[in-house]
């Protein structure tokens, strides 16, 4: 088999054409800001890669879904990269029918919406603050006749500059004045939504991650999901399946990235088989991990104990991932080092799955505390 065979071909299944079509931009253009990545993806129909097909998407299951994005971010990293929220949004807004249905029907709308113009989802959880957890947002949503006034910043936020609908936590008061998270769903030209530049280092700059400003944006109540009364428990589910779906993609995106520098290794013949081997089963070990994360998802085994696993692959990705960037590099050689920036443009990307959250450090108490028999907690 072919070195990212099985990737490549769920990619031209479901996507036709879009590999090729981004196999032939130069890399440097591709990368760039103004990359036609996020255009080709779109006119390829991957915005409608997780949409269930009863909302006119392709409806890709959850192992298919990590090889398109393992495949993608071989070719593009920062498409994969930008995109990944994307799905994790639709992901998302297809697990709260349950928890909302009786509330509004923003989810169907949005999917809909999504399926019939291909459109992008940008997600604004992260704020740019070290330390603070990415479901406490400080983003906050003041009550006024007929909706909210939402002030505040989301960064980074990718596909910033592409989106045509924003997703963003905020936090609400609830009838008893606790405060509690909320979500909003935006047109990206509503009043008082722009876009400020953030990302000012060179890898993953095409993902467009920078900050989006919201200031005094008027949300209509049926565009600001809350959580019904004596919803906690399904809330609790709800947040672990963002979890899960949230951490096997970027695993997978990552794995694509660092697979870029396995292949071009294993294309120059670099190395002793012995070395090549090596290389190929750490890189294809951090993908069987991530495929069994995916399986899991689809035998519905989800869950805090999914939520966990889910956590702990992330981890141990990155620490392969890590090896492999090193010793890919290695075998690459300064020449091929010196003659192209795009070896050390994958190397610094690959190495950029450390800073998506929750951080390893961050995490440690409650590991801990998991493997003592408390459920994990996330922060």
């Amino acid at each position: 088999m072919k070195f990212l065979r099985p990737d490549l071909d769920a990619c031209e299944r479901l996507l036709p054409g879009l590999a090729d079509r981004l196999a032939e931009v130069p890399f440097a253009e591709m990368e760039a800001p103004g990359s036609p990545a996020i255009r080709l993806f779109r006119e390829h129909g991957g915005p409608n890669l997780l949409v269930p097909r009863a909302y006119g998407g392709i409806g890709a299951d959850a192992l298919d879904a990590v090889r398109v994005v393992r495949a993608l971010a071989s070719l593009a990293p920062s498409l994969a990269v930008a995109t990944a929220m994307h799905h994790f949004s639709v992901g998302m807004l297809y697990s709260v029918g349950p928890l909302y249905a009786d509330t509004t029907d923003i989810e169907r709308a949005v999917l809909h919406e999504v399926a019939r113009n291909r459109s992008l989802i940008a997600s604004g959880y992260a704020e740019g603050r070290s330390g603070h957890g990415i479901l406490t947002p400080t983003v906050q949503a003041r009550p006024v006749p007929g909706g909210y006034l939402v002030s505040g910043s989301k960064k980074p936020c990718s596909l910033s500059r592409s989106m045509d609908l924003l997703t963003a936590s905020v936090s609400l008061r609830g009838p008893d004045g606790v405060a509690e998270m909320g979500l909003l769903v935006l047109p990206a030209d509503t009043p008082g939504v722009s876009v400020r530049d953030f990302w000012s280092t060179f890898p993953l700059v095409g993902a467009e991650s920078h900050e989006v400003v919201l200031d005094n944006v008027f949300v209509a109540e049926q565009h600001l999901l809350r959580t019904p009364p004596g919803a906690a428990e399904q809330l609790d589910q709800l947040n672990e399946a963002g979890v899960i779906w949230f951490q096997m993609i970027i695993a997978a995106a990552y794995t694509g990235i660092a697979s870029a520098l396995v292949d071009r290794v294993l294309r120059a013949g670099r190395g002793s088989a012995a070395e090549r081997a090596a290389l190929c089963l750490r890189i294809e070990t951090a993908g069987f991990l991530v495929e069994g994360l995916a399986r899991r998802i689809m035998d519905d085994d989800l869950g805090n104990d999914c939520a966990a696993a889910s956590l702990f692959t992330r981890f141990s990705v990155q620490d392969l991932i890590t090896k492999v960037v090193g010793q890919a590099v290695e075998m690459l050689g300064g020449m091929a080092y010196i003659a192209s920036p795009t070896v050390a443009y994958l190397a610094c990307a690959a190495q950029a799955i450390v800073f998506h959250p929750p951080s390893r450090s961050s995490m440690s108490g409650a590991v801990a505390d998991y493997y003592a028999g408390k459920p994990l907690f996330f922060s």
